[in-house]
């Protein structure tokens, strides 16, 4: 976890930063350290005293950045983080909070919960985000997963899915965490319904839906994510391919789809790629044409060489929707968005 995070470091110091939080407390919860660490780790991630409180047996303690223990009392504050019952974290952050300051508070919660011995006793190991986007998952279990991580209940939400390298301009603040999946470790943020779309490349944002659903809106955001195409196309919305997306995310990787094995011939053309998206965007085929910047009769020739190898003309009733889905699922099995880029030359750590 370490050496990925240098080389996300190395591409990209500002996207890893959130992640680093994620690993710095995974590793303390693993080495069993005390309150008085996870506060002064807190502590010196975000520049700020960091402070606990638990109410049975009353307690509290507040560390500096420096790690000292501040030795006076304070109330707790109105927006302290609840790690438990009685049991409360919070930053004494002067000013507006950092870009960070929500997830450290998050992680430190639920150090603090592991800590003290309470919260998962009926929950397996994993964290609550991965139970939440799990639909092998009972929906008891991810209703109390939603519960811990601040989403309430009939609100509806959409699960945003990037790599670890994924440069993001503008991080959202929601519950995130680092998801295992068959792509590999995939960076998931949940954000409301109605969130501005999230600036980051590459990243896909998955459907709307309620708590109990949100498993659905991270497979159809992984779909999103794969049908990336940086830096032309550095994040797609899944809303923007209806039920299509669905349709995607339920189909087999290695299901027996002839008209996608096929594709393969037109896409040892040059022009295979941009005239299917053309195609599959166009009413016409003068509208492909203008699509993919050619005159007329080029896309004409192209069309009677596609409908050649498909054995049936892309622009002729089904053949619209056989062409167009066979071409989404090509561009989900060929996609390579989730390739770790290459270290920039002259990078000491690449």
């Amino acid at each position: 976890m370490q050496e990925l995070l240098g080389r996300i470091s190395a591409l990209d110091p500002e996207a890893s930063l959130s992640l680093r939080v994620i690993a710095c407390f995974d590793e303390l919860v693993i080495g069993n350290v005390n309150t008085r660490a996870l506060l002064s780790a807190a502590a010196s991630l975000s520049g700020c005293t960091a402070g606990y409180h638990q109410d049975h047996p009353r307690r509290s303690m507040r560390v500096t950045p420096r790690g000292d223990v501040r030795p006076e009392e304070v109330l707790v504050p109105a927006d302290a983080g609840s790690a438990s019952e009685g049991l409360s974290v919070w930053l004494e952050r002067d000013g507006a909070p950092h870009v960070n300051d929500a997830i450290i508070l998050e992680r430190l919660a639920l150090a603090v919960r592991i800590r003290h011995g309470r919260g998962r006793r009926d929950l397996d190991n994993r964290r609550e985000l991965g139970l939440l986007l799990d639909a092998s998952v009972p929906v008891d279990d991810r209703r109390t997963a939603a519960a811990r991580l601040g989403l309430a209940a009939g609100c509806r939400h959409r699960v945003v899915a990037a790599p670890l390298f994924a440069a993001w301009t503008d991080h959202p603040a929601g519950p995130q965490d680092v998801v295992p999946t068959p792509f590999g470790p995939i960076h998931a943020v949940v954000v409301p319904h109605d969130h501005p779309p999230v600036v980051a490349s590459p990243a896909g944002t998955g459907v709307a839906g309620p708590v109990e659903q949100l498993h659905r809106s991270f497979r159809t955001a992984l779909v999103a994510l794969r049908l990336c195409l940086p830096p032309e196309l550095p994040s797609v919305q899944a809303d923007d391919y209806g039920g299509l997306v669905a349709l995607l995310a339920d189909t087999p990787a290695d299901a027996d789809l002839p008209d996608v094995d096929v594709l393969d011939t037109v896409m040892t053309h040059s022009w295979g790629g941009p005239t299917l998206d053309a195609v599959v965007r166009a009413g016409s085929v003068r509208q492909a044409a203008r699509l993919a910047g050619v005159h007329h009769s080029t896309m004409q020739t192209r069309l009677d060489v596609i409908a050649d190898v498909l054995g049936f003309d892309p622009f002729d009733g089904l053949g619209r929707s056989r062409v167009g889905m066979a071409y989404l699922v090509w561009r989900l099995r060929h996609s390579r968005v989730l390739d770790l880029p290459a270290p920039v030359r002259g990078n000491p750590m690449g």
